[in-house]
């Protein structure tokens, strides 16, 4: 029934002179109907659309190196001759499979997501056509989850970026991506939602949703519409029992558009902050703020001498627009400000006490907020804590407290703490910054620190 839905549908479209590419509508398909005679009948196909989009899209191939942690006794050369165990190589290499979108043709610019080629020494570009290229790292974000990677800019096929903004539920998608490493695949869908965010799936989340299939080896192919546009780049799916389940996300091609040139030009994000803490506008903070009730972000506090302490934004204040989009969400607004580069003017409309204003700042280049231990607490003395950023340990994995400086023979040395860690919790409650562990962190009780270490999570008492 759907497929006939989708069939007819498309009739509509090629009867009413709707193309599928940006320019003329090519011609449909045509076919021999059955019980003519043999006479041809035109049937709807998404063929023509995507011999010419196809090409664009590649399969991405890494190869990388894991150092194995093993018991240090493993080493000893005796301990192993004595109990007959054989030397284990410290290293294994890896390979993983993924997709990726040709967005630039003529400086060779591949856009893929940032988990496909992530601690790749070797990046592989299969094209359509058969060829290989070997692909060099440009730059990737793990916060959103792109990367760049180039290749030999020769004969190469291209995507045009699509509005993402210009997307509505129920519009038909195609993914296009390298499925359990079988080759270029293509699926079809609807989009089933937009603006999907707070999965934990990645820093900054303004997913689009698909039930085109997803599967692993899709991530960082293209999610087209009917007429060959890149709307999105695939990057999840949602899969309890370990397959495709009908939800799959994208990440808009208006988010990649904004991370792209950054990421050519520097290899990284820059990213710009203003300088607040935010919460959704619950009904319970509608009425006490004696608001109608109506959606927005609240600021919960203002960062001393940052960009929103200068334009004068105060605790209390609600965010309704930025830059003529309304804001739904705290993880909206945190969205939408982490995305735009340093420098960019920014117009907030807020409520203040039922009123709205308008305020114009300009986002603040990151400047990591850090703390003494000395200055918390005692048993913590000798110790720097800061906030995580880019090229910190920890940046896009996990929040909390980075543990900048652990001076030796220091109280907070004596305690256990050790530089790089990452603290996640003070007594059961979740850290995120400096302020925070500040305000919880007293003089008195014992303090139970929840803390990341590499790739191993411990707890740590201190009386």
């Amino acid at each position: 029934m759907y497929k006939h839905f989708f069939r007819c549908l498309l009739a509509v479209l090629i009867s009413a002179g709707i193309g599928l590419s940006a320019g003329a509508a090519p011609p449909p398909v045509t076919y021999p109907s059955a019980g003519t005679g043999g006479t041809e009948q035109a049937m709807p196909s998404l063929a023509p659309m995507l011999e010419r989009v196809t090409p664009a899209v590649v399969n991405i191939s890494t190869e990388s190196r894991i150092v194995t942690r093993r018991n240090p006794l493993l080493d000893d050369p005796f301990f192993r001759r004595f109990f007959d165990i054989p030397d284990i190589p410290r290293e294994r290499r890896t390979q993983s499979l993924g997709s990726g979108v040709v967005v630039d043709a003529r400086n060779g610019y591949v856009v893929t997501n940032h988990h496909v080629i992530e601690g790749a020494e070797t990046i592989t570009v299969t094209l359509r056509d058969g060829r290989q290229l070997k692909a060099k790292f440009i730059g990737s974000d793990p916060e959103t989850d792109i990367a760049v990677i180039q290749v030999p800019a020769t004969n190469l096929a291209v995507l045009t970026l699509a509005d993402s903004d210009a997307l509505r539920v129920g519009d038909f998608v195609v993914a296009i991506g390298n499925p359990f490493g079988l080759g270029q695949t293509v699926t079809s869908g609807i989009v089933s939602a937009l603006g999907r965010s707070g999965l934990g799936i990645q820093g900054y989340e303004n997913f689009i949703q698909t039930d085109a299939s997803i599967n692993p080896g899709n991530s960082g192919g293209a999610l087209v519409n009917l007429r060959g546009e890149l709307v999105g780049i695939n990057t999840a799916i949602l899969a309890p029992s370990g397959g495709n389940v009908g939800i799959g996300f994208a990440i808009p091609s208006n988010m990649v558009r904004q991370l792209l040139e950054q990421l050519v030009r520097y290899g990284a994000i820059k990213r710009g902050r203003l300088g607040v803490t935010v919460q959704d506008l619950t009904p319970e903070l509608s009425n006490a703020f004696s608001l109608e009730p109506q959606q927005g972000a609240v600021i919960a506090q203002v960062t001393p001498n940052s960009a929103a302490d200068r334009a004068g934004l105060k605790a209390g204040d609600v965010v309704t627009v930025i830059n003529d989009k309304p804001i739904h969400s705290s993880n909206e607004l945190r969205n939408i400000i982490g995305l735009l580069p340093v420098g960019e003017t920014v117009n907030l409309t807020i409520l203040r006490a039922g009123k709205p204003m308008t305020i114009k700042t300009v986002v603040g280049a990151f400047t990591p907020a850090s703390v003494t231990g000395k200055t918390i607490n005692p048993r913590l003395a000798g110790a720097v804590f800061k906030e995580i950023g880019p090229g910190s340990p920890g940046y896009g994995q996990v929040e909390g407290v980075l543990v900048d400086k652990v001076e030796r023979g220091s109280p907070a040395e004596r305690v256990g703490l050790r530089r790089n860690d990452v603290i996640i919790g003070v007594n059961r409650q979740a850290v995120n910054d400096p302020q925070v562990l500040q305000q919880l962190v007293t003089k008195g009780s014992p303090l139970l620190l929840n803390i990341q270490r590499g790739d191993t999570a411990l707890l740590l008492v201190i009386e």
